[in-house]
């Protein structure tokens, strides 16, 4: 087993969105992403792309049928069951619901403090995926 690379973060999920290039702006503007490489494809689609929040990031495509798009696709309806989403530490959980309501996120559950510490709220993209935004931070 080797070990993992030395870098800024060694875990990095990846989305597939029907509407890419709007999900990327989508998810800037709601969440704080930040742009860090885009590449288009063929049409309006996103080859590729990186954004970054803190030291952590997503890589984010079009929905498409190719070796992985057969492996993995958008939700089949903004409100379908997910199977796993990612929890992302914020420093003022209430400042970034604020921020994502405003956007137009589907609050799921409203900013409440958790018994094993912390602050945490869950919303729905556009395309339905699940986001967790708390402050507990695993590492400290």
């Amino acid at each position: 087993m080797a070990n993992p690379k030395s870098t800024t973060a060694t875990i990095i999920p990846t989305l597939r969105y029907r509407d890419a290039p709007a999900a990327i702006e989508w998810l800037c503007e709601a969440f704080g992403f930040h742009k860090h490489l885009v590449v288009p494809g063929e049409g309006d689609l996103i080859a590729h792309a990186q954004l970054t929040f803190g030291n952590g990031m997503i890589m984010v495509g079009s929905a498409r049928r190719d070796d992985f798009g057969v492996l993995q696709s958008p939700l089949e309806t903004p409100q379908a069951t997910v199977s796993q989403s990612p929890y992302i530490v914020v420093e003022d959980v209430d400042l970034h619901h604020d921020r994502s309501a405003a956007a137009g996120a589907t609050i799921v559950m409203a900013p409440e403090d958790q018994d094993y510490g912390g602050r945490l709220y869950v919303c729905r993209d556009p395309e339905g995926n699940l986001w967790s935004f708390g402050s507990y931070d695993p590492w400290a």
